[in-house]
């Protein structure tokens, strides 16, 4: 059965309707490469600069605190010592890479899936074209209240000019991405996903 989705205008009128290619869609397999796909993408994200000192970078500690004998307490060599407060941590973080490897047939099998199910919920809201005349924010949002998006949107484009890219920046839970840069993750981020026709077929060129 074909999947098609109906095309609106950037006043929210139904158009035509657009025939999306099998080859662009996949509702069997990718699952898991979904879940792959998305805990690499936020593995990424993480700086890895967590950092603790071990005994040997807290600083002091180099004299013996008392005497090894006589004294009735426990010996001791230093104050730096991971059982004493202030002193150094044991295994503790320190800076490290979480990048995970993932396949790029792996990564590719994620998105297909992803856009595939966002498709099947009735989530995504295809519209012919996406321009501005002046860059304001209540233009952006005049727009996505006519096509039905809400406010908590992934706007993809094939290319978008000055004027979207200012009137969308103030709008803290919509995120404007090019075709050649969305992945899976923003792809289930959002309650909705608005695509141009444009971005459809620029899209389409990565899933097949």
């Amino acid at each position: 059965m074909a999947t098609t989705l109906p095309v609106k205008t950037m006043t929210g009128a139904d158009g035509a309707t657009v025939d999306i290619q099998e080859s662009w869609l996949e509702r069997i397999k990718g699952e898991q490469a979904v879940k792959d796909s998305v805990v690499a993408f936020l593995a990424r994200m993480r700086s890895g600069t967590a950092a603790t000192k071990t005994r040997g970078l807290v600083s002091g500690g180099g004299s013996k605190p008392w005497r090894q004998k006589g004294t009735g307490r426990a010996r001791s060599g230093s104050s730096r010592s991971p059982v004493w407060r202030g002193g150094g941590t044991v295994f503790g973080p320190q800076p490290r890479s979480y990048e995970k490897k993932v396949n790029s047939k792996v990564e590719k099998l994620a998105l297909r899936r992803a856009f595939t199910d966002r498709i099947d919920d009735d989530e995504v809201i295809l519209v012919d074209e996406l321009s501005f005349t002046t860059p304001k924010t209540k233009e952006m949002t005049k727009f996505l209240a006519a096509v039905g998006a809400g406010d908590n949107v992934l706007i993809i484009v094939d290319d978008y000019s000055e004027n979207v890219e200012l009137a969308v920046r103030n709008l803290p839970k919509v995120l404007l991405v090019p075709a050649s840069a969305v992945n899976t993750y923003w792809m289930l981020l959002f309650k909705k996903v608005v695509i141009t026709s444009a971005g459809l077929e620029a899209l389409g060129q990565r899933l097949a």
